[in-house]
């Protein structure tokens, strides 16, 4: 039934949904925008993440020792994947790209499916954001609402270190130019093995934060990374407020959509960016000329 509450509960749901989606996508457009990898792997990325998390759970009990761990655990991951396998393929033709990643994340989930089956898993919200709060007569889980604020610390975290670090600078240089800043004396190779591990260490602090939300499986990185995909088309390659906005506008148009039919979620997800490539090819905040 369509009324206000619905509206409300809808828009509210959509802010969370997009603010995880702009966390992901930021870690899959600054690897795609610095190493030109269209990384296939970021959907098992947040998939495995979400797992090394259930991990450190259930050895703790600790949420908090949980999400650390996670997010530690895939920046190793991903340190080590570039440095073993990305790395040989940055002078290689974009289709080998897509064949080793995708292979890498067939890899991934099989191995996840393997140790914990298909089987769901489940992760717990802190006690402190357990529980309902209502808001103007809607009722929220609190968890959920807490989830915006984490997700919001998560990004401004990630644009400090983009946007006020020397590594930032570099990375950002890197994005429009790589061959000058190699020519600079900048060790390129070690800038982009610390992007990778940042990209890596995003999706999996998206994962096990998503956790409390939704069940763990090994398959749930698929549908993530087609969405995530969108938005980096909406919001501009290697663009990272792009990957903001872009997040935020798939998760209200998934959500909006869900509460009138949620067949149609997708296909208006993929019809707005149709209208973005046609009448912006280069993306919401994107710039004329990348390629």
């Amino acid at each position: 039934m369509l009324n206000w509450t619905n509206f409300l509960s809808q828009l509210f749901n959509g802010l969370v949904l997009g603010a995880l989606l702009a966390l992901i996508s930021s870690g899959l457009t600054i690897i795609y925008g610095t190493l030109g990898v269209l990384n296939l792997a970021h959907g098992a990325m947040f998939m495995l993440g979400g797992y090394a998390g259930y991990v450190a759970y259930e050895a703790s009990g600790s949420f908090i020792v949980a999400v650390i761990a996670a997010t530690l655990f895939m920046l190793v991951f991903g340190i080590l994947l570039e440095r073993l396998v990305i790395r040989h393929f940055y002078d290689r033709p974009d289709e080998d790209q897509l064949l080793v990643t995708f292979g890498l994340s067939i890899c991934i989930v099989e191995t996840v499916r393997y140790f914990f089956s298909s089987m769901t898993k489940t992760v717990p919200p802190p006690s402190l954001f357990s529980g309902i709060t209502s808001m103007g007569g809607v009722i929220f889980p609190t968890y959920r609402l807490a989830l915006i604020g984490i997700v919001a610390v998560a990004l401004l975290a990630l644009y400090l270190i983009l946007y006020r670090t020397r590594l930032g600078l570099i990375v950002r240089a890197g994005i429009e130019d790589s061959v000058m800043v190699d020519s600079l004396g900048i060790n390129v190779y070690r800038v982009f093995m610390i992007v990778f591990g940042i990209g890596a260490m995003a999706a999996g602090f998206a994962g096990i934060v998503n956790a409390p939300v939704v069940s763990l499986s090994p398959g749930m990185g698929e549908a993530i990374l087609v969405q995530a995909f969108v938005v980096v088309v909406i919001g501009g390659v290697g663009s990272f407020p792009g990957a903001v906005l872009g997040g935020l506008i798939a998760g209200e148009i998934i959500s909006l959509t869900s509460m009138i039919n949620p067949a149609y979620s997708y296909i208006m997800l993929f019809a707005a960016m149709t209208l973005v490539l046609v009448f912006r090819p280069h993306g919401l905040l994107g710039k004329k000329g990348r390629e």
